[in-house]
């Protein structure tokens, strides 16, 4: 073969292997175009995930909120007096310490339709947070806080657990989130609050 037509057969010519050259556009061959729209739909595809998963199913990714001494952690508060505090209408913020091998506190009750922010941290080893049936997940390192935030809207019992493996007594950390129906939180917990001095005052009233 002559060199003109050895050009003809390698090139895009009828004369080659059959591809017509109106089958290029700007030099971007049509098999190369067809794998760049399919990379662009595979990210529209994942960032809408991302956004499904981040405002309607309220997926939360975790870190590390708050650095402590973990040393002194537990001299300190509020992490040396943890539990539940009420900081608003439904709202409540859960302190919660995480150390070999139990949860402080093992139960948390709560009103339904309430807000929950937990932190929790650990004085000693890395452990896992996990509230069955929501989507708290954390993990809990030794000197960080990890903050999450959940809406408990039905009523029952929803056991917390460590799910990251910390020593021979790890199947023993766990508690509990009790939900209650509004206006027995005071009956289940104890919690009388005002009615003590109204008591008080029918003892003084009875003695006299």
């Amino acid at each position: 073969m002559s060199n003109g037509e050895d050009l003809n057969v390698a090139g895009a010519g009828p004369a080659g292997d059959g591809l017509d050259e109106t089958a290029l556009t700007m030099g971007i061959d049509p098999y190369e175009r067809n794998w760049m729209r399919l990379t662009v739909a595979l990210l529209v595809m994942f960032f809408t995930t991302v956004a499904i998963a981040g405002f309607a199913m309220g997926i939360q990714v975790t870190g590390a909120y708050q650095e402590v001494d973990p040393r002194t952690v537990l001299d300190t508060e509020p992490w040396a007096t943890p539990g539940l505090r009420k900081i608003g209408d439904k709202e409540y913020e859960a302190y919660v310490v995480a150390q070999t091998w139990s949860f402080n506190p093992s139960e948390i009750e709560i009103p339904v339709g309430s807000t929950v922010t937990i932190l929790v941290t650990s004085p000693d080893l890395q452990h896992g947070f996990k509230i069955t049936d929501t989507n708290v997940n954390t993990m809990v390192v030794p000197g960080q806080v990890s903050k999450v935030t959940y809406t408990f809207d039905t009523v029952g019992d929803f056991p917390y657990i460590c799910h990251e493996y910390c020593g021979t007594g790890h199947a023993t950390m766990f508690g509990v989130v009790k939900v209650v129906p509004e206006g027995t939180l005071d009956e289940v917990s104890g919690d009388t609050g005002g009615d003590t001095d109204n008591e008080a005052n029918s003892d003084e009233d009875d003695s006299q």
